[in-house]
């Protein structure tokens, strides 16, 4: 058994088996609502379900609730697709921030080649619905979730995982042999971020030469991410940080190359980075993955250039629960329900109001003198302030279209950071 499929070499989009990723985008939302399972039990979601289709269903959701624009979200996914397809460069989106197998699907029938996921959790979440061609992007060191990967090796075909580090490599060989598969590898490089990834070229060299001779592993390419530029504002300023650890990144491809030619992908990159990944064209599987639903940090740094032109696909349905004071009302919306490690939310169709957090269940929003006060009872949303942890506190996510409900998807990945 292969884990590594004979036409990764062609970067370009590959041909969508439609039976396998629908094009019917209504169907897709459809198929997944009535995989729930437990979920459905839960009195609030089964409240959500029973509104499916109703006019006007999108301000009775119970709150707080994560909301998805599936509008918004089919334009995000077609317009990265677009920019990547004219230049020829594959897109490899990154789960971490939808963390469901729904989204996937429609990402892989829009033409993506791979998905990404950042932990072993996640991959595992996302192939028990279906066998998605996937790459696990964080280094894999445990026993545990070495045996893990390994074992999920077997069921699907086509995974791909990376490595920063020779006793990695050693341990997934072994694991491999035992259980008789071969496993696509691809080396982290360390671009600037210090986070992970071989610091030099040595290094990296190294450990390409260790994967080659061993025989249930094939070394496929490599994989520099710079998380620390994604949120740097102005797109020139941006561009110059990608253009220092590219430099960085391709040194070390230079050192793998020279010896081993047949390797081919070198992935990496984000939404926040994505114009100067196309022009520098050193990478050639791109991992961007906010853009599908943008935020507060995103809209902020990104601001007008064309890495910002996506339009914000998630709020949070938040509803006002007080509105005795004179200068603003609390909403059912705190701490529990959106990452707070960014900017506040930003309140939507409120010009000049703020939100405060105003403890674990509640948030204050505030409204300038000459604005319109909130009243009791008034179904409100919010950007968040950063989406792939906002994600993560949701069961669910409830997809509208216009004003109308029309699905209830499972959020697969959620807490699956093991």
């Amino acid at each position: 058994m292969t884990n590594v499929p004979s036409n990764e070499a062609s970067m370009g989009p590959r041909p969508i088996d439609s039976t396998q990723y629908p094009l019917d985008i209504d169907a897709v939302i459809t198929r997944h609502s009535a995989r729930l399972g437990w979920r459905a039990e839960v009195p609030a979601v089964r409240r959500a379900l029973d509104l499916i289709g109703q006019p006007g269903s999108r301000r009775q959701i119970p709150t707080p609730a994560a909301i998805v624009d599936i509008d918004a979200l089919v334009s995000n996914i077609q317009r990265m697709q677009g920019r990547v397809d004219t230049v020829g460069v594959a897109l490899w989106p990154h789960a971490k921030t939808h963390k469901n197998a729904a989204i996937a699907e429609i990402q892989l029938a829009s033409g993506a080649a791979r998905i990404c996921v950042a932990k072993v959790g996640e991959a595992e979440a996302l192939a028990a619905v279906a066998p998605l061609p996937l790459l696990v992007t964080s280094p894999i060191t445990s026993l545990g979730a070495i045996e893990r990967i390994v074992e999920l090796a077997v069921t699907i075909d086509d995974l791909f995982v990376v490595v920063d580090h020779l006793r990695q490599v050693d341990a997934l060989a072994a694991q491999a042999v035992r259980s008789g598969v071969r496993l696509g590898m691809i080396i982290d490089l360390d671009v600037g971020l210090g986070r992970t990834g071989a610091t030099n070229r040595a290094d990296a060299l190294a450990i390409a030469v260790r994967i080659a001779r061993s025989p249930s592993l094939e070394l496929v390419g490599v994989q520099g991410y710079g998380g620390h530029w994604q949120h740097v504002h102005g797109a020139e300023t941006r561009r110059g940080k990608v253009v220092e650890g590219m430099a960085r990144l391709t040194g070390a491809v230079e050192a793998i190359v020279g010896s081993f030619a047949d390797v081919v992908i070198r992935t990496g990159g984000g939404t926040g980075t994505v114009a100067a990944d196309l022009e520098l064209g050193v990478l050639n599987a791109l991992q961007a993955g906010s853009y599908v639903f943008m935020d507060g940090q995103y809209l902020d740094a990104l601001a007008g250039d064309d890495d910002g032109q996506f339009v914000c696909a998630l709020t949070i349905a938040t509803t006002v629960v007080s509105a005795n004071q004179h200068t603003f009302v609390t909403v059912d919306a705190g701490l529990k329900s959106m990452a707070t490690d960014a900017t506040a939310p930003i309140p939507v169709g409120l010009p000049g109001s703020t939100f405060m957090f105003f403890g674990d269940e509640h948030g204050m929003i505030a409204t300038p003198p000459d604005g319109t006060m909130p009243r009791l009872g008034d179904r409100l949303e919010l950007i968040t302030p950063h989406c792939d942890p906002t994600v993560d506190r949701y069961d669910v996510l409830h997809v509208v279209s216009g004003d109308t409900l029309i699905g209830v998807i499972p959020v697969d990945g959620r807490g699956r950071s093991q």
